[in-house]
């Protein structure tokens, strides 16, 4: 898996602080895990009792791994073989409490990505960003509160509480 371009797994450290952050926040939650990967932060939520995955993932090798390791762990998980932009223009199937975006470095996708997600959001949301260090956060509503953030190696962890729009 490793061997796939653009695919940096989170390290354990981030990891760790990531769930750290969420503690109290992941129980029953449903989870939206955008350019999945190695399925790694989607799986983590679901072993700290979130509700349900729903994993996207581009590259085919990286989604049939993703499929297999959800049957092998008997896991409430739903992935997506897509592109994650086409999956997001999408009507929401579901609104989520908790995203996990944390797409190939150097490929400009943050900024399209944010863009289309308020609407599979539920009310109370955690969204979290990991992006390459430096990269500019792109203008977001009102009502994202940056609740933490981490600058590990090269490596821009953020994460965001958006309250309702209404």
């Amino acid at each position: 898996m490793h061997d796939l371009q653009g695919l940096r797994p989170t390290t354990d450290r981030q990891k760790e602080t990531l769930f750290n952050w969420l503690q109290g926040q992941i129980d029953g939650a449903r989870v939206l895990d955008l350019y999945a990967g190695a399925g790694g932060l989607g799986f983590e939520a679901l072993s700290r009792y979130a509700d349900s995955l729903v994993a996207v993932e581009k590259d085919r090798a990286a989604a049939e791994q993703l499929k297999a390791n959800a049957q092998t762990l008997q896991a409430s998980a739903h992935v997506v073989q897509t592109d994650v932009l086409a999956f997001l223009q999408q009507p929401p199937t579901t609104a989520f409490n908790l995203v996990f975006i944390d797409p190939p470095f150097q490929r400009e996708l943050l900024a399209p990505t944010l863009t289309l997600l308020s609407p599979w959001l539920a009310e109370q949301a955690w969204v979290y960003c990991e992006t390459e260090a430096g990269l500019a956060v792109p203008q977001l509503p009102a009502n994202w509160q940056l609740w933490r953030e981490k600058v590990a190696g090269q490596a821009h962890a953020r994460l965001y509480l958006v309250e309702s729009c209404d």
